[in-house]
């Protein structure tokens, strides 16, 4: 992606736009269904509105929920939601009216966005710092208080349709735990990936979320734009989740990989609320200010992308369903054009037949010159990675010089041919594919039965 230089209209949006308030919030619920609504307002100029809807499910138990236990989890989950509105503007003021906050809090909430906001700044030469950015105030006397719930031990596992939530969703049927599948908007990839891994989409938790439409207004009409952390949007409706079905396991499926910086020597993450710095202080704010019983963890934290390749690749009836690619999502397809498809193509070449890899993609993307570009970026000889849930450029390399090394050297396809004439590199330390293949992390939060799992799954496949 190339940077914009939006520096003065940073400025000038900030000073137009001087302070932006979380109003209110309301919800409902009715047979077995969670409705919510936010109200924010943008310097008493544009308003929105937008909600969420938790659609029916008999496992629910909402209705017999307080509403101060409603309260907690709805108003967490719009100081996440707010911040896809505030950065129209990045009014240097935003003001929370519904309850109040400790400067702890307020701090816990400041580090989340201005990190999660660290590619829209970078992509819009905006320069700032986690002082500056913003200040938060809350206006209400109104105190949110954790609670204590009593939860079973099933699982929730979002499903996002690509070939990371397959593998963790396929592992886990191998415990005697209960198992729903979470999905957040639900398209066409996602509900496969239920019911060829055998779960039913109308047994599963579905959560439908609507943007305010008058936030696409601002977009086309020239106001700031990017990327937000949606995961950590998912993080804070898991949550909700958990409660209204009284599941205390909510699964994830972030890598190691999720940890590397999107550009080189900074902290500038596109993945950051899928790192295990956003899991650490995620799991610690909930246990301060939401409830202790909650036990939110990545089941892939320990592995990288290279080894969940390798187990992906034993689920060959999830080869035709699978989607990672952004650009395609709306048409249920891969591209082919984009860096997501590249890295999953690239990722994959050293375990699936090449027949089958054309299958998926509909081409071999290894001979399409067109892609070059994003294949330098993915093997680290450009300035930043693509902007993108990929992997490590350790991973794409030794993929790459895996991927070489087995083939024919007379007939490498064109993007394995400029590698190995431009950019192989015999004194780069990168570590090689069965060294990837063999490491496990040891930071992580899977307890030791999970850690087991994995472990054998890695060593078995």
């Amino acid at each position: 992606m190339k940077i914009k230089d939006n520096c003065n209209k940073y400025k000038l949006l900030r000073s137009e736009y001087p302070y932006f308030i979380f109003e209110k919030y309301s919800f409902s619920t009715d047979c077995n269904t969670l409705s919510i609504e936010y109200f924010f307002n943008l310097s008493d100029k544009y308003f929105f509105k937008p909600k969420l809807i938790f659609q029916k499910r008999k496992f629910y138990k909402a209705e017999i929920l307080s509403d101060s236990i409603l309260s907690n989890l709805v108003f967490n989950l719009g100081m996440i939601e707010l911040i896809s509105y505030w950065k129209t503007t990045c009014s240097p003021e935003i003001i929370i009216k519904p309850h109040s906050l400790t400067k702890e809090q307020i701090s816990w909430w400041k580090k989340l966005y201005f990190n999660g906001l660290g590619e829209f700044f970078y992509l819009n030469n905006i320069k700032t710092d986690n002082n500056s950015f913003v200040r938060i105030k809350s206006t209400s006397e109104n105190k949110l208080l954790r609670f204590e719930f009593e939860f079973n031990d099933d699982l929730i596992v979002p499903i996002g349709g690509g070939k990371d939530s397959i593998v963790t969703i396929e592992t886990l049927k191998s415990t005697q735990k209960n198992i729903t599948p979470l999905v957040l908007n639900s398209n066409e990839a996602r509900e496969r990936t239920i019911k060829t891994a055998g779960f039913s989409i109308d047994d599963s938790i579905v959560i439908d979320r609507t943007i305010d439409s008058k936030l696409i207004e601002l977009n086309e009409k020239g106001f700031l734009n990017g990327h937000t952390p949606f995961s950590a949007v998912l993080a804070f409706t898991s949550v909700i989740a958990a409660v209204i079905s009284g599941k205390q396991n909510i699964v994830l499926s972030n890598e190691s990989s999720a940890n590397e910086a999107t550009v080189g020597n900074t902290n500038i993450n596109h993945q950051y609320s899928k790192s295990l710095e956003f899991e650490k202080d995620f799991r610690e704010y909930l246990s301060k200010y939401v409830s202790e019983g909650i036990n939110y963890f990545s089941f892939l934290r320990p592995i990288n992308e290279l080894q969940i390749a390798k187990i992906f690749s034993k689920y060959s009836e999830h080869f035709s369903g699978f989607r990672s690619c952004n650009v395609g999502s709306k048409v249920d397809e891969w591209c082919g054009n984009c860096p997501k498809c590249l890295f999953t193509f690239i990722i994959l070449s050293p375990f699936v037949k090449k027949k089958e890899l054309i299958k998926i993609f509909n081409k071999d993307l290894f001979n399409d010159e067109n892609l070059i570009e994003i294949f330098e970026q993915l093997t680290g000889n450009a300035k930043e990675k693509p902007f993108e849930c990929i992997g490590t450029i350790d991973e794409v390399n030794a993929a790459i010089r895996a991927i070489i090394k087995s083939s024919d050297q007379d007939n490498l396809p064109k993007l394995l041919q400029h590698y190995k004439t431009y950019l192989l590199n015999e004194k780069q330390t990168f570590p090689d594919k069965e060294k990837l293949l063999n490491s496990f992390e040891n930071k992580h939060f899977l307890t030791e039965g999970f850690e087991v799992l994995l472990r054998n799954k890695c060593m078995n496949e």
